[in-house]
């Protein structure tokens, strides 16, 4: 493949490795400072690109998005906190014929970790004497707080029990690079489900199994739609 990488943090700079690794090609990186509003994503920018890794900041994130559906070039986004406007973006996607994967979390662990927290809600569904929270610790550098991984656990969560109320609480400090904890905490024992990320290279693997499924489709899909069918 070869490959665009839009934003050029830590993720972006870790798929490149790796893609080359993988022996894909990249063939333009664009970096913040310079693409205010997509403004860098031209065609002549994009000529030689197939695919398009997307992880920037949710204010920037829309305008991307749509600019590379515009261009036709298949992205993998894995920048959260933009979905309020994923309606916009998937219009132009489906007006272009254009292809989009994102996901709050590109690590295949933590996609099986949402199904399981959702059948651990559903089995403590009625149960009151046990109250349900979540826990997420990330580096002291990440933007948003709760993480996109901590809002897709509560949703999970919802799914299983949705009279419960699921509060979460989050700690930016150090380095690590992601630990979601569920927990339902009665007054003599307590039960705790838990994914800890060892390192950042699990989400830039996900993220560029990604774009191999994704190159030659049409449509949005997310990543539970890749790994596991239907909707995800």
């Amino acid at each position: 493949m070869r490959i665009a990488l839009i934003g050029y943090g830590r993720m972006n700079q870790l798929v490149g490795r790796l893609a080359e690794a993988r022996g894909h090609t990249i063939a333009t990186i664009v970096t913040g400072a310079e693409n205010a509003g997509g403004s860098a994503l031209t065609a002549e920018r994009l000529s030689s690109a197939e695919v398009a890794f997307e992880c920037t900041r949710p204010e920037a994130a829309p305008a991307n998005l749509i600019a590379l559906a515009q261009r036709r070039i298949a992205t993998v986004c894995a920048t959260t906190g933009w979905l309020e406007d994923l309606p916009d973006v998937t219009e132009v996607v489906d007006q272009h014929r254009a292809a989009l994967l994102y996901s709050a979390n590109f690590s295949v662990g933590a996609q099986l970790f949402f199904r399981t927290a959702e059948d651990l809600a559903r089995r403590f569904a009625g149960r009151s004497e046990f109250d349900g929270y979540v826990t997420e610790t990330h580096h002291a550098t990440k933007r948003d707080a709760p993480s996109g991984t901590a809002r897709r656990v509560v949703e999970a969560l919802i799914q299983g029990d949705p009279r419960r109320s699921w509060p979460i609480t989050s700690i930016r400090g150090g380095y690590d690079p992601g630990n979601h904890e569920v927990v339902l905490d009665a007054a003599h024992e307590t039960i705790t489900l838990t994914h800890a990320a060892r390192s950042r290279e699990v989400f830039a693997v996900g993220a560029i199994a990604a774009a191999e499924w994704l190159r030659g489709r049409t449509g949005v899909f997310t990543f539970s739609q890749m790994l596991f069918g239907g909707d995800g």
